[in-house]
This record gives structure tokens, sequence and C-alpha cells, in this order.
């Protein structure tokens, strides 16, 4: 076979198609492997690059063909799709790879580690359990509307809720049996979450990157671990600017406009969070309570609206939260209040 400098994997189920090509940009391999014979067909290959995909299993793959010595590169969908030619199908993908993985501006996915995957699990498993509650607590708002009860906006009041739906006998028989099933489903959900919060806390004491990041205001324990779940190699992103980019904070870009509304792009947990937690942080900030507010902030607030505020300061966050990753440093609050509003 001829020396092969770069391989394009499309990955399935079962499927692998393999596109290679020469130091003189001639197709040399073109070639589809079952599940089992990948990693034979790797071991007696000269060290390539191999460029795969990034999704289900991709990071798997990319540990097991670097310990055979290849250099992998995880690319994300989206950096893909321009390169695939008409008539998309598994070969056409493979090519597509092989073609983005040369492009000397193509940005790369950092491959997760099994320990940094089993983390994103327990984050996974949160998060679809707090979107389950919400929308068990918009549905038990819901049906309580409809008998003409309602309570206060926050999760804390949905219990209260449901133990006034309970003793309301005027309610129909079937009515009540109903309320008293989403009333176990909801305290299942609430028991689960504490479990699971609990664990997430354990994982959050133990990381010492996490717990240097949950010094920045407006950062928890929450953030902190995910910031340091989802960015395995913080060294990938060149400045904190393209960090906050990653995750999302950044206007959508009007080329005659001018900027408008953050862009959907990017991580979405990791974007809502900063932001929530940018919220907090100006919400005591107008009422005067919490910790000494920044010089920055305080000028912020004096000619913005606070939710342009927050998106602001989640940025902002983002970027320190980079710079600590990157640095091995501390957050120092003293050094943050220093900083002029001019001078920020």
């Amino acid at each position: 076979m001829d020396q092969i400098s770069r391989i394009g994997m499309d990955t399935s189920k079962q499927i692998f198609q393999l596109h290679g090509v020469d130091e003189a940009e001639r197709v040399v391999l073109r070639r589809k492997l079952r599940r089992k014979e990948v990693t034979a067909f790797f071991a007696g290959l000269a060290p390539t690059v191999v460029a795969i995909e990034a999704c289900g299993g991709s990071h798997h793959w990319a540990r097991t063909l670097s310990g055979l010595g290849h250099e992998v590169k995880l690319i994300a969908p989206q950096f893909v799709k321009p390169y695939v030619k008409r008539g998309k199908n598994d070969a056409a993908d493979a090519a597509a790879l092989c073609e983005a993985v040369s492009r000397p501006t193509m940005r790369f996915v950092a491959v997760k580690s099994p320990e940094n995957q089993a983390a994103l699990m327990l984050a996974g498993l949160r998060e679809r359990l707090v979107r389950n509650r919400v929308q068990r607590a918009h549905a038990i708002r819901g049906y309580a509307a409809e008998f003409g009860l309602i309570a206060a906006k926050g999760q804390a009041k949905i219990t209260p809720l449901l133990a006034r739906l309970q003793a309301d006998e005027s309610l129909p028989a079937l009515a009540r049996e109903l309320f008293a099933e989403h009333a176990r489903e909801y305290a299942q959900l609430e028991r689960q979450l504490e479990a699971i919060d609990a664990k997430l806390m354990a994982w959050h004491r133990e990381n010492e990157l996490s717990r240097r990041l949950v010094r920045i205001p407006s950062v928890g324990p929450i953030i902190a671990s995910l910031l340091t779940m989802k960015t395995p190699d913080p060294h990938a992103f060149r400045s904190g600017r393209h960090f906050a980019a990653w995750i999302g904070l950044t206007p959508k870009d009007h080329s005659t406009a001018g900027s408008g509304v953050i862009t959907r792009a990017g991580d979405e947990t990791l974007r809502s969070l900063l932001v929530v937690g940018a919220t907090a942080v100006i919400w005591q900030v107008r009422r005067g309570t919490g910790r000494r507010p920044s010089p920055w902030l305080v000028a912020l607030l004096k000619r913005k609206p606070p939710k342009l505020a927050a998106v602001a300061l989640a940025n902002k966050t983002a970027r320190i939260a980079w710079k600590l990753m990157t640095s091995g440093e501390t957050y120092d609050a003293e050094r943050a209040m220093a900083v002029t509003p001019e001078a920020a």
C-alpha cells in the first residue's frame, strides 16, 4: 500500500468507511471495514493522521487509535459539512473528513478521557432531571389553573400547590387521584436530583480546578464543575475571547446592521448557567446586597439595561475562567476591584 499521509474515517455502529490520500493528494485508500476489523487494520498501518467526526463513540476511537500511534483529529460536524460533495453518503463523508483535516485554519475537538466522559454523564443526567422537573411543574400548574387554583412563581411553590389540590374536596375524585400521581412523580424527581447534586458536589470538592473556579463571582459549584468537565483542554482556545465565543456569549453577526442578539451557537447549558449566575450578581448589586461590586460592573449598569449587562458579565466571567484554567492561577478579588471602569 502507498504511504498514506492522512485518512478520513466515517464511523457508524457496524460499518466504517475510510478515505486516504498520500503526500501528492492522490487517493490511495477507499475501504469499508466492519467494526471488529478497525483496530487490527490500524495496528498494521504506519502512524498517520486520522480525521473523525466528533459524534457518539468518536472519543473512544480517538483514544484507541492514538494508543496505536496515530494522530487523531476530531472535527465538529458543522465544520465537515462544507466539504461534502454532491451525493452525500458514507464514502463522501469520509472524503470530506480527509479534506477538512488538511485545512490550516480548521478547529478540532479535544479528546475526552474516560473519566471526563463519566463526569459529563453525571452532568447530562442532572440536566435531564432538571428539564423533567420543569416540565412536570408546568403540567401541574396548567392542570391546577383549569380548576381555578394558581400559585406564585418559583419551584418552591409547587409542593404547597399540590397540598392544596389534595385538600380541596370540591375537585372531582379523578382529578385528585391524578394530582396525587403528579405529586408522587414530582417528589421522585426531587429525590433523584438531590442524589445527583450530592454526587456533583463530591466531584467538585475533589477537583482542584473546579475549586479554583468557584471563587469567581457568579460562579457556583455547578457552573464550576461544568466548566471543568466540558473543557478538557482549555489551551485549545487561543484566548478568552475565543472561549466565550465557543460558549455562545457573542453577538450575532449582522455585517450591514451592526451587532444583534447573542448567537444561539455554542454550549447552551453553560451559556444559560453563566447568564443566570451573572443575573443573580446584578440583582444583588441593584439591591445593594452581597459582595462589593466591581467598578466595571457598576459603570456598566449605569449605561446598559440589566439583561444586556448580564450577558456582558457572563462573557467576562467566561474569559476569567479561561485565564484561570490555562494559567493555574487563583481568582484575585482585590486585583479585579483595582481595575478602573475606563481601563475595563
